[in-house]
């Protein structure tokens, strides 16, 4: 039995240490940066990293909150959701984005899931665990990476909230700054815009501002390559393919306006005419967005050119994609010589993290067969030299059968010999060998009935006197045989259940004693503050 549950302890321990650890170093290993084609060609082939900023990508985390699961607030079920929802992608960042080095962490949006929803003191208690999650203060103060964020629709709203809770993008700003602003990494321009505000309606302040934001990029001509950073994705049409990293099906345009100002309630996408304007007037090289949790790659034609957009998909496992991913983002810190293209200069890699929804299935998995296994494991242990010596004599035996099949039998199953007391003149006793033939339909029992007959029948003989029946005599102890064995078996097969009750709860309890400890350590040694 210990032999048993130390095996198992090791196979749990395997499995927990893979699950909750080694599996997110996996995409750090797998991943690596992608070198613009611009850095590549001027370095003659060599990989001098600073030659190319490095910039990574995510996307919706929506922090689940009382407006998520429609859970009681601070119950136990939506407590335990959001922590472990926390700690999948803290360990993401730790594990996976971190140790890649970026330059840049680049937030496309969607920070909580009912932002406009929440209070003030639930929003702080969200905005804390955000900083918590992604080691924002450690970040700040400790490094020299610098962190840029998007505003998305679950944190403002859309056009409809904002003239009714003008606070909410205040609230936002005073968290995370600007909604509208650009900046330069390397040699490529980043225009980064509240996509949430461009379909709303022109009297509203924020729509305006947004569109001037806008004008005023335009007309500031630059030499470097841009990239327009939008939550909203661009329009496309219905049913446009997404390419091979979608894992859902597509979803076509929607929009869904109030009734008594007609003001935006719901977008999925830009509205052509936005869209057609923000690529006429920026001129993006590449397009970044979020919002569907799901990744698409798309083609758009302006009247300047083709321009691809990525989509990236959620970083968290509980926004309905089962493969969160985040994106690693080259851009060239070289100037592009005459005649190259600006999209030579960025360079973009998408990385997927766990399938965190396969590993608690096979955990449960391992449950089961671990029990099944500690139920059903015989009790000896497996005896494998046993049983293959009895397949051995076995096999011997039907060969020799099979070559012996046409001899002579030296002695018949089928025949059952019977002894006679002969008493002679002198007063001496012989015996006297007496064979008869058993049908083969008789069964085992009703031998050993005739077998005892015989014997009785052979004591008659001695002692005429005796008036009994042999057969009943037979059968009566046949009978009370069979009485005193049947509560023998029945205590025997109770105790088997028991000591195997006893020895699985054994099992299960040095398999836990030696993997709970395991678990709670991977589970703070995640958690808590580096």
């Amino acid at each position: 039995m210990l032999k048993l549950a130390v095996f198992l302890s090791l196979i749990w321990a395997l499995t927990l240490l893979y699950g909750d650890m080694f599996s997110f170093w996996v995409p750090f290993l797998s991943c690596s940066w992608p070198h613009p084609p611009s850095s590549s060609s001027m370095t003659d082939g060599l990989d001098h990293q600073r030659d190319y900023v490095k910039i990574a990508v995510l996307t919706d985390p929506q922090l689940m909150d009382r407006t998520s699961l429609h859970l009681a607030p601070k119950s136990f079920a939506l407590e335990a959701a959001q922590f472990y929802t926390d700690l999948y992608m803290r360990r993401a960042f730790l594990s996976s984005i971190l140790p890649s080095k970026p330059d840049i962490i680049l937030f496309l949006g969607d920070y909580f899931d009912g932002g406009p929803f929440l209070s003030d003191e639930e929003w702080q208690e969200s905005w804390s665990r955000f900083k918590h999650i992604f080691d924002i203060d450690m970040l700040e103060q400790t490094t020299n990476i610098k962190l840029y964020y998007l505003a998305g629709n679950h944190d403002i709203g859309y056009a409809a909230f904002h003239s009714r809770m003008p606070e909410v993008i205040k609230r936002y700003e005073k968290a995370f700054g600007a909604r509208n602003y650009q900046f330069t990494a390397g040699k490529v321009d980043f225009i980064t815009i509240d996509a949430q505000t461009l379909d709303g309606h022109p009297q509203n302040n924020v729509t305006p501002a947004t569109w001037e934001f806008v004008k005023n990029v335009s007309k500031h001509l630059s030499s470097n390559p841009r990239v327009l950073l939008t939550h909203i994705p661009l329009y496309r049409p219905d049913q446009t393919a997404c390419g091979s990293y979608r894992s859902s099906s597509i979803i076509n345009q929607r929009i869904n306006h109030a009734a008594q100002d007609n003001e935006i309630l719901y977008q999925n996408y830009i509205t052509e005419k936005g869209t057609n304007d923000l690529l006429d007037s920026i001129k993006p090289a590449l397009v970044l967005s979020g919002h569907d949790h799901d990744q698409c790659t798309v083609i758009h034609k302006s009247k300047y050119g083709s321009v691809k957009e990525h989509t990236l998909g959620t970083i968290s496992w509980q926004q309905g994609n089962l493969f969160p991913s985040y994106m690693l983002l080259s851009v060239s810190n070289l100037i592009l010589p005459n005649g190259s293209m600006p999209e030579e200069a960025i360079s973009t890699k998408v990385c997927f993290l766990p399938v965190q929804l396969y590993i608690y299935i096979w955990y449960i998995l391992l449950f089961v067969m671990t029990l099944l296994i500690a139920i059903l494991w015989p009790t000896n242990g497996v005896l494998f030299p046993h049983y293959l010596d009895g397949f051995l004599r076995n096999v011997r035996g039907l060969i020799s059968s099979s070559f012996s099949g046409g001899g002579k039998k030296l002695k018949s199953e089928d025949e059952i010999y019977e002894y006679e007391e002969i008493w002679d003149a002198e007063g001496s006793m012989h015996l006297i060998k007496k064979t008869f033939k058993v049908s083969s339909t008789c069964s085992s029992d009703s031998a050993s009935v005739e077998r005892g007959n015989a014997i009785m029948r052979s004591v008659a003989r001695k002692q005429e006197t005796d008036t009994s029946n042999p057969s009943d005599v037979t059968l009566h102890i046949g009978s009370d045989t069979a009485v005193k064995a049947l509560p023998r078996t029945n205590k025997s097969k109770t105790k088997m259940v028991i000591r195997r009750l006893v020895r699985t709860l054994s099992i299960i309890t040095i398999v836990a004693a030696f993997n709970i400890p395991l678990y709670m350590m991977l589970l703070f040694k995640d958690w808590i503050d580096k």
